[in-house]
């Protein structure tokens, strides 16, 4: 089985950064990310770095972050060995990529990726390591077209890493990003993996890529087509409705979060996920057949998007 080459791994995503930001840039016209690079002070047994990249206030992006990390520790925090035994004891590396793009537009959706590695090394013993990652979208507004081609996309993404990939994926995906307390997705889905080490190091690698290197091609078309599409005050009050659903997800169950803030991580960078304005309704519920009504009862349900 190959060795992990770390290295490889940091670089790649520190170029797939640089990439997916230039690639914003451009598609907003207008706003321009800022860097802000940080590093930890060792402090808890904790080392490392990362850096962080915002884009506010352009002409399509309202609010987005695109972040590398790069922690070492001597040991991880018991929240994090409970279920992983194996793990304890060992110095670790976390690395990875996470980005939110929340933009203007409710006809846009906030779309989310991440791709990253972990490795737990123990004096003469075998690594533990493993990828994870994926991206999903999620729509205020549903729009075939775009949920076709996102999961098209995705669906790219897993070729020539075996038939079922992507359907597995997938269904990770829904279980996921699920919010259990309201009984209904986060958005619609797209791919979702962990713990990845099945084929050895380079088919693993190979595969966290092409997760990464399709996130531009499935969300850029989707921005082109509904930049320009006409909104009013009502779309607007729903999207912020709707993305207090993204932020209940991201503090109750998202695991990136959740490790983030239990290991002490850079809280900025932990929290840039979250959109710069949201809204709270008591027991609100849309128009019977209104365009926010059709959100739930045809978008926020898995389905096979490939087969319609």
């Amino acid at each position: 089985m190959n060795s992990p080459d770390k290295s490889a791994v940091s670089g790649y995503l520190q170029q797939l950064q640089r990439r997916i930001c230039q690639a914003l840039e451009k598609a907003d016209g207008q706003a321009k990310f800022r860097a802000d690079e940080w590093t930890r002070d060792g402090r808890q047994g904790l080392g490392g770095g990362g850096i962080t990249r915002v884009i506010d206030n352009g002409t399509v992006i309202e609010q987005g972050g695109v972040n590398f990390s790069h922690v070492v520790g001597e040991s991880l925090p018991p929240s994090a060995t409970a279920h992983r035994p194996e793990l304890a004891g060992r110095a670790f590396e976390a690395m990875g990529l996470s980005l939110v793009i929340h933009p203007w537009n409710p006809y846009i959706p906030t779309s989310h990726a991440n791709v990253r590695f972990f490795i737990a090394e123990r004096e003469d013993e075998p690594p533990i390591w493993w990828f994870g990652g994926g991206f999903d979208l999620t729509p205020y507004y549903g729009n075939d077209e775009d949920c076709r081609h996102w999961h098209r996309t995705a669906f790219d993404a897993c070729q020539g890493f075996g038939e079922e990939t992507y359907d597995r994926f997938k269904q990770w995906c829904d279980d996921y990003f699920y919010l259990r307390h309201r009984n209904e997705p986060r958005g619609i889905g797209g791919l979702f993996f962990d713990d990845l080490n099945e084929g050895g190091f380079d088919t693993c690698f190979r595969f966290m890529q092409s997760v990464g290197d399709h996130y531009l091609p499935a969300y850029l078309p989707i921005v082109e087509r509904r930049r320009d599409q006409a909104y009013g005050d009502r779309q607007r009050e729903f999207q912020l409705y709707r993305r207090g659903r993204y932020v209940e997800f991201n503090l109750v169950y998202d695991r990136g979060t959740l490790f983030g803030l239990q290991s002490g991580g850079r809280t900025e960078s932990i929290l840039m996920s979250l959109p710069p304005l949201v809204k709270w309704r008591y027991d609100w519920h849309p128009d019977p057949d209104s365009e926010e009504a059709l959100l739930y009862a045809r978008y926020l349900k898995p389905r096979a998007w490939l087969d319609e």
